[in-house]
Protein backbone atom coordinates (compact mmCIF):
# COMPACT_ATOMS: atom_id res chain seq x y z
CA UNK A 1 0.00 0.00 0.00
CA UNK A 2 1.32 3.45 -0.37
CA UNK A 3 0.64 6.39 1.70
CA UNK A 4 1.49 10.34 1.67
CA UNK A 5 2.47 11.83 4.40
CA UNK A 6 3.56 15.68 5.30
CA UNK A 7 6.51 15.90 7.78
CA UNK A 8 6.52 19.36 9.69
CA UNK A 9 9.81 18.90 12.00
CA UNK A 10 9.12 22.38 13.86
CA UNK A 11 11.58 23.80 16.44
CA UNK A 12 14.14 22.42 18.58
CA UNK A 13 13.70 19.10 19.00
CA UNK A 14 10.80 18.54 17.19
CA UNK A 15 13.08 17.40 14.02
CA UNK A 16 15.28 15.17 16.57
CA UNK A 17 12.40 13.29 17.92
CA UNK A 18 10.07 13.32 14.41
CA UNK A 19 13.11 11.73 12.89
CA UNK A 20 12.64 8.79 15.13
CA UNK A 21 9.27 8.61 14.14
CA UNK A 22 10.38 8.70 10.45
CA UNK A 23 13.22 5.55 10.57
CA UNK A 24 9.90 3.86 12.91
CA UNK A 25 7.75 4.33 9.97
CA UNK A 26 10.02 3.38 7.48
CA UNK A 27 10.90 0.17 9.30
CA UNK A 28 6.98 -0.31 9.20
CA UNK A 29 6.93 -0.02 5.12
CA UNK A 30 10.13 -2.41 4.67
CA UNK A 31 8.63 -5.09 7.08
CA UNK A 32 5.01 -5.28 5.21
CA UNK A 33 5.74 -3.98 2.02
CA UNK A 34 4.19 -0.72 2.72
CA UNK A 35 5.73 2.88 0.41
CA UNK A 36 5.67 6.15 2.66
CA UNK A 37 6.08 9.34 0.42
CA UNK A 38 7.25 11.88 2.46
CA UNK A 39 7.41 15.23 1.83
CA UNK A 40 8.83 18.43 4.03
CA UNK A 41 7.54 21.65 4.95
CA UNK A 42 7.83 24.24 7.61
CA UNK A 43 6.14 25.76 10.76
CA UNK A 44 6.43 27.66 13.40
CA UNK A 45 9.56 29.62 14.29
CA UNK A 46 11.64 28.05 11.79
CA UNK A 47 8.85 29.28 8.70
CA UNK A 48 8.34 32.63 10.37
CA UNK A 49 12.57 32.84 9.88
CA UNK A 50 12.51 31.87 6.36
CA UNK A 51 9.17 33.21 5.21
CA UNK A 52 8.12 35.63 7.97
CA UNK A 53 4.65 33.30 8.32
CA UNK A 54 4.05 30.77 11.13
CA UNK A 55 2.36 28.59 8.08
CA UNK A 56 2.13 29.29 4.55
CA UNK A 57 -0.61 28.76 2.01
CA UNK A 58 1.90 26.66 0.00
CA UNK A 59 2.91 24.27 3.42
CA UNK A 60 -1.08 23.78 4.28
CA UNK A 61 -1.66 23.01 0.25
CA UNK A 62 1.01 20.42 0.45
CA UNK A 63 -0.40 18.91 3.90
CA UNK A 64 -3.82 18.64 2.06
CA UNK A 65 -2.47 16.69 -0.92
CA UNK A 66 -1.62 13.97 1.58
CA UNK A 67 -3.11 11.32 4.26
CA UNK A 68 -1.73 12.16 7.26
CA UNK A 69 1.10 14.96 8.91
CA UNK A 70 3.39 14.19 11.65
CA UNK A 71 4.55 17.19 13.32
CA UNK A 72 7.16 18.35 15.79
CA UNK A 73 7.05 20.43 18.20
CA UNK A 74 6.90 24.83 17.66
CA UNK A 75 8.38 27.87 19.53
CA UNK A 76 11.50 28.66 20.82
CA UNK A 77 13.34 31.75 23.05
CA UNK A 78 13.61 33.66 19.75
CA UNK A 79 10.43 34.10 19.13
CA UNK A 80 8.88 34.93 22.30
CA UNK A 81 8.41 38.35 22.37
CA UNK A 82 4.99 38.94 22.83
CA UNK A 83 4.98 42.23 20.93
CA UNK A 84 5.31 39.77 18.29
CA UNK A 85 3.37 40.31 15.14
CA UNK A 86 3.33 36.63 14.34
CA UNK A 87 4.31 34.13 16.62
CA UNK A 88 5.03 30.18 16.44
CA UNK A 89 2.15 29.34 18.00
CA UNK A 90 -0.15 30.77 15.18
CA UNK A 91 1.03 28.17 12.92
CA UNK A 92 -0.35 25.46 14.83
CA UNK A 93 -3.63 26.62 15.37
CA UNK A 94 -3.68 27.77 11.67
CA UNK A 95 -3.09 24.68 10.55
CA UNK A 96 -6.15 22.84 12.56
CA UNK A 97 -8.45 25.35 11.94
CA UNK A 98 -7.39 24.89 7.84
CA UNK A 99 -7.21 21.23 7.87
CA UNK A 100 -10.34 20.62 9.63
CA UNK A 101 -8.39 19.02 12.59
CA UNK A 102 -11.67 19.21 15.59
CA UNK A 103 -10.86 15.66 17.61
CA UNK A 104 -7.72 15.81 19.78
CA UNK A 105 -7.46 12.25 20.78
CA UNK A 106 -5.02 12.00 23.64
CA UNK A 107 -4.47 8.65 25.40
CA UNK A 108 -2.80 8.50 28.74
CA UNK A 109 -1.20 5.10 29.35
CA UNK A 110 1.25 3.75 31.97
CA UNK A 111 3.51 0.90 30.87
CA UNK A 112 4.27 -1.17 34.08
CA UNK A 113 8.04 -0.68 33.83
CA UNK A 114 7.55 3.00 34.22
CA UNK A 115 5.42 2.94 37.42
CA UNK A 116 8.62 4.55 39.52
CA UNK A 117 8.56 7.51 36.71
CA UNK A 118 5.79 8.84 38.07
CA UNK A 119 5.93 11.22 41.26
CA UNK A 120 2.66 9.80 41.95
CA UNK A 121 2.25 6.34 44.81
CA UNK A 122 2.20 3.08 42.46
CA UNK A 123 -1.19 2.09 44.24
CA UNK A 124 -2.18 5.29 42.73
CA UNK A 125 -1.37 4.95 39.37
CA UNK A 126 -1.28 1.53 38.14
CA UNK A 127 -3.38 0.30 35.66
CA UNK A 128 -3.92 4.16 34.25
CA UNK A 129 -5.21 3.92 30.54
CA UNK A 130 -7.51 7.06 29.40
CA UNK A 131 -8.17 8.96 26.73
CA UNK A 132 -9.05 12.45 26.62
CA UNK A 133 -10.97 13.52 23.58
CA UNK A 134 -10.25 17.71 22.78
CA UNK A 135 -12.11 19.72 20.78
CA UNK A 136 -9.68 21.13 18.87
CA UNK A 137 -11.33 24.40 16.60
CA UNK A 138 -13.43 26.28 19.02
CA UNK A 139 -13.16 27.81 22.30
CA UNK A 140 -10.84 30.71 23.49
CA UNK A 141 -8.50 29.91 20.93
CA UNK A 142 -10.52 30.87 18.22
CA UNK A 143 -13.64 32.75 19.66
CA UNK A 144 -13.78 36.13 18.27
CA UNK A 145 -13.53 39.18 19.54
CA UNK A 146 -9.23 38.85 20.30
CA UNK A 147 -7.73 41.75 21.10
CA UNK A 148 -5.71 44.15 23.35
CA UNK A 149 -6.64 48.48 23.16
CA UNK A 150 -6.66 50.89 25.64
CA UNK A 151 -8.66 53.17 27.37
CA UNK A 152 -8.44 56.23 29.77
CA UNK A 153 -8.14 54.02 32.66
CA UNK A 154 -5.57 51.74 31.08
CA UNK A 155 -4.87 48.37 28.97
CA UNK A 156 -7.59 45.75 28.15
CA UNK A 157 -7.55 42.28 26.68
CA UNK A 158 -10.43 40.29 25.85
CA UNK A 159 -10.70 36.56 24.13
CA UNK A 160 -13.85 35.16 24.13
CA UNK A 161 -14.97 31.67 24.24
CA UNK A 162 -17.43 30.58 22.04
CA UNK A 163 -19.61 27.35 20.99
CA UNK A 164 -22.14 26.38 17.92
CA UNK A 165 -24.37 23.33 18.55
CA UNK A 166 -22.30 21.39 15.55
CA UNK A 167 -19.09 21.83 17.22
CA UNK A 168 -20.17 20.17 20.60
CA UNK A 169 -22.24 17.67 18.98
CA UNK A 170 -19.36 16.37 16.69
CA UNK A 171 -16.98 16.30 19.22
CA UNK A 172 -19.63 14.48 21.67
CA UNK A 173 -20.00 11.97 19.16
CA UNK A 174 -16.06 11.09 18.92
CA UNK A 175 -16.21 10.58 22.85
CA UNK A 176 -19.18 8.73 22.31
CA UNK A 177 -17.32 6.33 19.65
CA UNK A 178 -13.98 5.88 21.41
CA UNK A 179 -16.23 4.85 24.68
CA UNK A 180 -18.46 2.45 22.81
CA UNK A 181 -15.49 0.79 21.71
CA UNK A 182 -13.47 0.42 25.31
CA UNK A 183 -15.38 0.52 29.34
CA UNK A 184 -18.45 2.29 27.35
CA UNK A 185 -18.42 4.97 29.93
CA UNK A 186 -18.01 8.55 28.93
CA UNK A 187 -17.10 11.64 31.37
CA UNK A 188 -18.05 14.98 29.71
CA UNK A 189 -15.88 17.50 31.62
CA UNK A 190 -16.95 21.09 31.99
CA UNK A 191 -17.98 24.41 34.22
CA UNK A 192 -21.78 24.33 34.01
CA UNK A 193 -21.90 25.77 37.44
CA UNK A 194 -20.26 29.31 35.89
CA UNK A 195 -20.12 29.23 32.09
CA UNK A 196 -22.66 29.20 30.41
CA UNK A 197 -20.94 27.63 26.92
CA UNK A 198 -20.77 24.47 29.46
CA UNK A 199 -24.29 24.98 30.02
CA UNK A 200 -25.03 24.41 26.69
CA UNK A 201 -22.02 21.81 26.31
CA UNK A 202 -23.95 19.85 28.84
CA UNK A 203 -27.49 20.11 27.41
CA UNK A 204 -25.65 19.16 23.47
CA UNK A 205 -23.83 16.21 25.41
CA UNK A 206 -27.86 15.22 26.76
CA UNK A 207 -29.30 15.34 23.67
CA UNK A 208 -27.03 12.77 21.52
CA UNK A 209 -26.96 10.58 24.55
CA UNK A 210 -29.28 8.50 23.86
CA UNK A 211 -28.46 7.92 20.72
CA UNK A 212 -25.98 5.32 22.68
CA UNK A 213 -28.12 3.73 25.60
CA UNK A 214 -24.81 1.69 25.58
CA UNK A 215 -22.79 4.12 27.14
CA UNK A 216 -23.05 5.66 30.32
CA UNK A 217 -22.92 9.48 30.31
CA UNK A 218 -21.39 11.28 33.28
CA UNK A 219 -20.56 15.15 33.83
CA UNK A 220 -17.96 16.29 35.60
CA UNK A 221 -16.74 20.09 36.80
CA UNK A 222 -13.31 20.47 35.49
CA UNK A 223 -11.51 21.12 38.76
CA UNK A 224 -13.06 18.16 40.20
CA UNK A 225 -11.52 16.34 36.84
CA UNK A 226 -8.28 18.18 37.38
CA UNK A 227 -8.30 16.38 40.99
CA UNK A 228 -9.82 12.99 40.34
CA UNK A 229 -6.58 12.89 38.01
CA UNK A 230 -4.55 12.59 40.61
CA UNK A 231 -6.37 10.98 43.25
CA UNK A 232 -8.00 8.39 41.63
CA UNK A 233 -6.90 8.33 37.44
CA UNK A 234 -8.22 4.40 37.61
CA UNK A 235 -11.72 5.73 37.62
CA UNK A 236 -11.50 7.73 34.20
CA UNK A 237 -11.29 6.00 31.09
CA UNK A 238 -12.62 8.41 28.17
CA UNK A 239 -13.06 12.07 28.59
CA UNK A 240 -14.46 14.71 26.08
CA UNK A 241 -14.00 18.43 26.79
CA UNK A 242 -13.47 21.65 24.88
CA UNK A 243 -10.74 22.98 23.91
CA UNK A 244 -8.79 25.08 26.75
CA UNK A 245 -9.88 22.44 29.85
CA UNK A 246 -8.45 19.62 27.33
CA UNK A 247 -5.13 21.26 26.85
CA UNK A 248 -4.57 21.58 30.38
CA UNK A 249 -6.35 18.60 31.45
CA UNK A 250 -3.55 16.76 29.45
CA UNK A 251 -0.49 18.17 30.53
CA UNK A 252 -1.48 16.87 34.04
CA UNK A 253 -2.53 13.73 32.74
CA UNK A 254 1.26 13.54 31.27
CA UNK A 255 2.89 13.28 34.73
CA UNK A 256 0.31 10.10 35.48
CA UNK A 257 2.33 8.64 32.39
CA UNK A 258 5.79 9.45 33.74
CA UNK A 259 6.83 12.14 31.69
CA UNK A 260 5.56 14.23 28.95
CA UNK A 261 7.69 12.67 26.36
CA UNK A 262 5.12 9.52 26.42
CA UNK A 263 2.46 10.93 25.46
CA UNK A 264 1.33 10.57 21.82
CA UNK A 265 -2.13 12.84 20.30
CA UNK A 266 -3.67 12.75 17.14
CA UNK A 267 -5.61 15.72 15.77
CA UNK A 268 -8.41 14.51 13.46
CA UNK A 269 -10.69 15.39 10.69
CA UNK A 270 -13.52 12.95 11.42
CA UNK A 271 -14.99 10.52 14.15
CA UNK A 272 -11.79 7.79 14.19
CA UNK A 273 -13.29 4.23 13.28
CA UNK A 274 -11.34 0.67 13.76
CA UNK A 275 -9.62 -0.55 10.67
CA UNK A 276 -10.38 2.61 8.39
CA UNK A 277 -8.44 5.79 7.31
CA UNK A 278 -9.01 9.44 8.33
CA UNK A 279 -7.03 12.71 7.68
CA UNK A 280 -4.86 13.57 10.70
CA UNK A 281 -1.95 15.24 12.20
CA UNK A 282 0.33 13.17 14.56
CA UNK A 283 2.20 14.79 17.34
CA UNK A 284 3.67 14.72 20.65
CA UNK A 285 2.48 16.59 23.16
CA UNK A 286 5.33 17.79 24.49
CA UNK A 287 6.80 21.51 23.80
CA UNK A 288 9.85 22.38 21.34
CA UNK A 289 12.11 22.19 24.85
CA UNK A 290 14.92 24.39 22.95
CA UNK A 291 17.32 24.20 25.78
CA UNK A 292 17.61 20.25 25.06
CA UNK A 293 18.02 20.93 20.92
CA UNK A 294 21.18 19.63 19.70
CA UNK A 295 21.94 17.46 22.60
CA UNK A 296 19.57 14.56 21.01
CA UNK A 297 18.53 13.26 24.59
CA UNK A 298 15.02 13.89 24.42
CA UNK A 299 12.55 11.28 24.60
CA UNK A 300 11.33 10.42 20.93
CA UNK A 301 8.94 7.82 23.25
CA UNK A 302 5.88 10.30 22.47
CA UNK A 303 6.23 10.92 18.73
CA UNK A 304 7.19 7.18 17.86
CA UNK A 305 3.57 6.34 19.60
CA UNK A 306 1.86 9.17 17.40
CA UNK A 307 3.39 7.09 14.48
CA UNK A 308 1.60 4.09 16.14
CA UNK A 309 -1.85 6.13 16.47
CA UNK A 310 -1.32 7.14 12.50
CA UNK A 311 -0.53 3.60 11.45
CA UNK A 312 -4.15 3.05 12.98
CA UNK A 313 -6.00 5.92 12.59
CA UNK A 314 -4.86 7.53 9.16
CA UNK A 315 -3.98 3.89 7.36
CA UNK A 316 -6.11 1.75 8.70
CA UNK A 317 -2.93 -0.52 9.40
CA UNK A 318 -4.15 -1.61 12.78
CA UNK A 319 -1.76 -4.91 13.13
CA UNK A 320 1.47 -2.27 12.19
CA UNK A 321 -0.01 -0.07 14.96
CA UNK A 322 -0.10 -3.14 17.48
CA UNK A 323 3.85 -3.75 16.44
CA UNK A 324 5.07 -0.46 16.67
CA UNK A 325 3.14 0.15 20.27
CA UNK A 326 4.33 -3.58 21.68
CA UNK A 327 8.15 -2.55 20.42
CA UNK A 328 8.20 0.59 22.93
CA UNK A 329 6.52 -1.49 25.83
CA UNK A 330 8.95 -3.82 24.87
CA UNK A 331 12.09 -1.60 25.08
CA UNK A 332 11.08 -0.29 28.45
CA UNK A 333 10.35 -3.34 29.84
CA UNK A 334 14.37 -3.90 28.86
CA UNK A 335 15.19 -1.71 31.12
CA UNK A 336 16.34 1.32 28.57
CA UNK A 337 14.71 4.83 29.24
CA UNK A 338 15.99 8.35 28.24
CA UNK A 339 16.54 10.80 31.24
CA UNK A 340 13.45 12.02 31.60
CA UNK A 341 11.97 8.56 32.60
CA UNK A 342 15.21 7.33 34.21
CA UNK A 343 14.94 5.36 37.54
CA UNK A 344 17.59 3.00 39.68
CA UNK A 345 18.81 -0.12 37.51
CA UNK A 346 17.90 1.54 34.26
CA UNK A 347 19.84 2.08 31.21
CA UNK A 348 20.18 5.68 30.05
CA UNK A 349 20.18 6.02 25.75
CA UNK A 350 20.02 8.99 23.91
CA UNK A 351 17.15 10.13 21.54
CA UNK A 352 18.90 8.21 18.48
CA UNK A 353 19.73 5.25 20.36
CA UNK A 354 16.09 4.57 21.71
CA UNK A 355 14.65 5.16 18.09
CA UNK A 356 17.06 2.13 16.89
CA UNK A 357 16.14 -0.28 19.19
CA UNK A 358 12.38 0.04 18.97
CA UNK A 359 12.89 0.45 15.10
CA UNK A 360 15.02 -3.09 15.17
CA UNK A 361 12.10 -4.78 17.24
CA UNK A 362 9.39 -3.18 14.49
CA UNK A 363 11.98 -4.68 12.00
CA UNK A 364 11.49 -8.01 13.27
CA UNK A 365 14.85 -8.49 14.67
Amino acid sequence: MKFNVAILPGDGIGPEVVNEGIKVLQTVGKRFGHEFNLTYGLIGGISITQTGEALTKETLKMCRHCQAVLHGAVGGPKWDDPKAKVRPEDGLLAIRKGLGLFANLRPVKLFPPLVNATNLKPEIVTGVDLVVVRELTGGLYFGRPKRQWRTSRGRRAVDTMAYSEQEIERIIRVGFELARARKKKLISVDKANVLETSHFWRQIAMEVAPEYPDVNLEHMLVDTCSMQLIQNPRYLDVLVTENTFGDILTDEASMLAGSMGMLPSASLAGVPQEGTGIFGLYESIHGSAPSLAGKYMANPLATILSVAMMLRHSFGLTQEARIVETAVETTISEGYRTFDIMSEGTTKVGTREMGDMIALKVGGQ
